[in-house]
């Protein structure tokens, strides 16, 4: 054999092996975001309406998408403002926040909570991460311009987990929208599977695959919505306000998250931080009971009632 074709084989060997390294590398985030996103997510636990000495309407609308999203509303007369809650990212139903509502109605602020696409009684079979739901999110804002109960009423989101994910992004993405509290969010999807992959492999290994993840992400939910992520979107915040909560020893979404979406926040954005590994913030992690907690309760409405409350004359 000569040298030359000697050289061409092996030259045709090493880009075959970097061909097989490229498309391991590929196929990880291929394989975990097929098991794990692909679906519809049915509840195992919801909460009603009258639990919590409620009235509450369900409807539906549809996205700009083509998706039919589930809601409910809980009114009040005159409201300080729309509140607009959004749950995780299988668990729980956003119906856990009928506890909220009930709260905020006492205080004179309206509630809508839908479930996001591809969960409870909302159409669709792909949880896109956060890159997409803000479409969810801009149907619901729509339905509110609408409807004359809120002619000129502010509309604020307030979401848990994924739901403070896609309450950043829906934030970022529609300017009606004009305040946020957002609790235990991730600071972009890249990150979130970085720090979980660490958990069972070698860091180089996760570093290595932090660009197939958004490679990956951008085939499945378009090159556009690949780059709404909640530490760019809280930039187009303005003058805004805004919540953002967490804990210290949050085991699901590191408290490295909420600094990282921190520092591009603008200055007047208010934080509520606690020790624990409590997910869903409130103590005991009995999130449909959120006047139990007084510290975490009275934090939200002074929140709402400075910025949102009546004026004085």
């Amino acid at each position: 054999m000569s040298k030359l074709n000697f050289r061409k084989i092996i030259i045709r060997l090493f880009l075959f092996l970097i061909l097989i390294i490229i498309g391991f590398f590929v196929t990880i985030p291929l394989l975990i975001m097929k098991s794990q996103l692909h679906k519809h997510v049915n509840f195992a636990k919801t909460w009603k309406a009258e639990d919590f000495g409620l009235e509450a309407t369900h409807f539906f609308v549809k996205t700009n998408d083509g998706l039919k999203i589930s809601a409910y509303e809980v009114t009040v007369e005159h409201p300080k403002a729309v509140i607009i809650c959004i749950s995780g990212i299988e668990n729980p139903s956003a119906t856990i926040f009928f506890g909220h509502a009930n709260f905020f109605r006492e205080h004179g602020y309206a509630t809508i909570l839908f479930d996001m696409r591809a969960h409870g009684e909302s159409d669709g079979d792909m949880i896109c991460c956060g890159f997409k739901e803000y479409l969810d999110t801009k149907a619901i804002v729509k339905y509110i311009k609408e409807n004359p109960l809120y002619n000129n009423v502010p509309i604020v989101v307030f979401g848990l987990s994924m739901g403070g994910v896609v309450a950043i992004n829906s934030t970022g993405e529609i300017p009606e929208i004009k305040g946020l509290i957002s609790l235990s969010a991730f600071s972009s999807w890249e990150d979130i599977f970085y720090e979980n992959m660490v958990k069972g492999s070698p860091k180089i290994l996760a570093a290595i695959e932090r660009p197939f993840t958004t490679l990956d992400a951008m085939v499945k939910f378009g090159i556009k919505s690949c780059h709404v992520s909640p530490k760019r979107e809280i930039g187009k915040l303005g003058n805004r306000p805004a919540l953002l909560m967490h804990t210290k020893g949050d085991s699901q979404v590191s408290f490295n998250n909420f600094k990282r979406i921190l520092s591009n926040a603008p200055s007047q954005v208010e934080t509520f931080t606690r020790e624990g590994d409590l997910h869903f913030v409130v103590l005991d992690n009995k999130f449909e009971e959120p006047k139990k907690d007084v510290e975490y309760s009275e934090k939200i409405m002074h929140f709402l009632d400075k910025n949102f409350g009546d004026k004085p004359k």
